[in-house]
């Protein structure tokens, strides 16, 4: 069975479209969403059926942590056990935006979303489609990129379909993602903060804010 494709457009995404698409979340599907970075797998990561269907759908090892997709600071806090002062920093800094910050998880997320790590990986994106998915959802959302696990990264619904389209039922189709670069990955540990994966944001630019 191949996956449905719904055309949203980027900016505007219509509201039927997204409540259909949240429905379908709800339920404890997976759904491939466009970010502001690249398209994403979108499920609630408090339903852990949901989250292990990501797992099977990219083959991704269990023992990596799923980013949490947030569509505001207050949101992002709940999710964090402890927010270090850089993390406060970072986030003013650049987020919404394509930073992904990892701290300690707060308690309220199972320990399965952070692959028994007890960190968790928080952005929010410059993405509309994001932030209304989320409002209508009424909660987070993972936001793995959608594209099989060591395959590249998708920046369309024509790529996403090519590798998971028999893994999928839903992929929202907002057009080519603004970059397909993916977000530059922060681990914050108290003071001390390290750069996992330079992408989207370079390391001077972090440097920079931290000062």
């Amino acid at each position: 069975m191949s996956a449905e494709i719904l055309r949203i457009g980027g900016q505007s995404p219509p509201a039927d479209a997204l409540r259909y698409a949240a429905e379908r979340l709800q339920r404890g599907e997976v759904v491939a969403i466009p970010t502001d970075t690249v398209y994403g797998l979108a499920a609630d990561p408090f339903n852990l059926s949901a989250v292990e269907e990501i797992f099977r759908i990219k083959g991704r090892p269990e023992e990596r942590a799923l980013p949490i997709l947030v569509n505001s600071l207050d949101q992002a806090m709940l999710l964090a056990r402890e927010v270090p002062r850089n993390f406060l920093r970072l986030a003013e800094e650049f987020w919404p935006g394509a930073l992904t910050l990892v701290v300690d998880a707060s308690h309220r997320l199972p320990l399965k979303v952070t692959a028994n790590t007890g960190r968790i990986a928080l952005r929010w994106p410059r993405s509309e489609v994001v932030a209304r998915l989320i409002e209508e959802c009424d909660g987070p959302l993972t936001g793995t990129s959608a594209n099989l696990s060591g395959s590249p990264s998708c920046s369309s619904a024509e790529q996403v379909f090519h590798q998971l389209g028999d893994r999928l039922g839903l992929i929202l189709d907002g057009g080519e993602t603004p970059a397909a670069t993916p977000s530059t990955i922060v681990e914050l540990h108290g003071t001390a903060w390290k750069v996992l994966r330079e992408a989207a944001i370079a390391r001077v630019q972090i440097e920079r804010a931290l000062k």
